[in-house]
């Protein structure tokens, strides 16, 4: 007895804290704000389909880039400051591609600049006949830039704003190099082949510093200086498809995915309760203990959830019933051979786990295929589907089981 109601204790305990992280503007945990995420579908935003220019990849595979150029548009987008970007490889016909989901994103075009640049930073020279003659002095040899200022007046109208490079060791002599045989003689930086800088050589320069200037805004300058830490993209990649989602179907599709899981919930939860009796009422408040659990987890991981992964935790609420419903059945035929109640109960328990255990480890092995398989909105379906299985293992022997042994041993 006194095990039984240090567990209900914890239980208890539990469910208080879910409680305080499901319901909105509640306390923070862990040093940050918990709050749902929201995916596309729901929150609204843009979608961007990006196909990827392989022609020229030399030894690298398309696959390999896909992945490298993955990479560096999520820290592009983390940049743009969106909340819960998704950025997946796909497959466009033949070719590769990527696509990139914004949700909530308000400028699109800052969005499709920033991802689409492909940030070769590349320094030339002048030849005998005026040519220009790009050097061997690219963005890979720089170590970092940063946007600052030039303050040449006491007016705010004299800031110019510039870009601070440093180069690495084998760029530093690179750039001594250049300069030394340019002296008196101009160099020229291009970004995507488009000059950003010209500028003329008066010293030879050591110490693998350089600035650019003539950038006409300090936010140019920022987002210039943010491509080239970033480094270029592996290929160049072009925008195949343009897709946005406007906030209102996302809040037309939160209503009613939140009308059709309160109809679920109420309607399984009427069924235990007309069949099984004061059992049912002791599966229907582990229902709601384990609906406020998958909830909270769902906004401590954070999961971002979509329509699909919506209703991937409504179908969980079924399979966390159907286990109450294999205890139940079991507890019943003990009965009948004329077995004490508390005896009957633990007996369902146990004898009804391997049951119970299989299936749903069953449901966990599909939950991980569609992962892996399926697309963006399929995962989505199957995280949550495999989340609320966990939970319901936990609440349909932990959470039933202690309220059971706490009813019974009372009647």
């Amino acid at each position: 007895m006194k095990n039984n109601v240090i567990a209900l204790v914890v239980i208890c305990a539990l469910t208080i804290f879910g409680v305080s992280v499901v319901v909105p503007n509640g306390p923070d945990y862990f040093g940050k704000k918990v709050k749902t995420h929201l995916g596309l579908d729901l929150k609204g935003g843009v979608q961007l389909l990006y196909e990827i220019d392989s022609s020229n990849l030399g030894d690298k595979s398309p696959q390999n880039a896909q992945n490298e150029t993955i990479d560096l548009i999520e820290r592009r987008v983390n940049d743009l400051g969106v909340s819960e970007p998704i950025v997946q490889g796909r497959r466009i016909g033949d070719n590769y591609g990527i696509l990139v989901e914004l949700p909530g994103i308000s400028n699109v075009e800052e969005a499709k600049n920033m991802i689409g640049k492909t940030a070769q930073l590349k320094f030339y020279e002048l030849n005998e006949n005026n040519e220009e003659i790009a050097t061997d002095l690219t963005g890979s040899d720089i170590k970092s830039a940063s946007a600052g200022t030039d303050q040449n007046g006491q007016n705010f109208s004299a800031v110019s704003p510039i870009i601070y490079l440093e180069f690495n060791e084998e760029g530093a002599k690179k750039f001594k190099e250049i300069t030394k045989r340019n002296l008196n003689k101009t160099i020229i930086t291009k970004l995507d082949d488009e000059t950003i800088n010209r500028a003329t050589v008066q010293t030879e320069i050591d110490g693998g510093k350089a600035q650019i200037e003539g950038i006409e805004t300090l936010k140019e300058a920022r987002e210039t200086a943010k491509l080239i830490n970033e480094g270029a993209l592996p290929a160049p990649i072009k925008l195949a498809q343009e897709s946005q989602i406007g906030s209102t179907l996302g809040k037309d599709a939160i209503e009613k995915s939140i009308v059709a899981g309160l109809i679920g919930l109420i309607l399984v939860i009427i069924f235990m309760i007309v069949y099984y009796k004061w059992l049912g009422v002791a599966a229907s408040a582990a229902l709601i203990i384990y609906s406020i659990f998958t909830i909270a987890i769902f906004k401590l991981i954070p999961v971002t959830l979509t329509l699909s992964g919506i209703a991937g935790f409504i179908f969980s609420i079924g399979i966390a019933v159907d286990a109450n419903i294999l205890i139940f059945e079991r507890y019943f035929e003990e009965l009948k051979k004329g077995i004490a109640r508390t005896v009957a109960l633990e007996n369902g328990f146990t004898r009804s786990w391997p049951s119970i255990r299989d299936s749903n480890i069953a449901s966990l092995i599909t939950a991980t295929v569609l992962f892996y398989i399926g697309s963006g909105t399929v995962k989505g379906f199957a995280v949550t589907l495999a989340i609320g299985i966990l939970v319901s293992l936990f609440t349909s022997i932990n959470v039933t089981r202690n309220i059971l042994r706490f009813f019974i041993k009372n009647k």
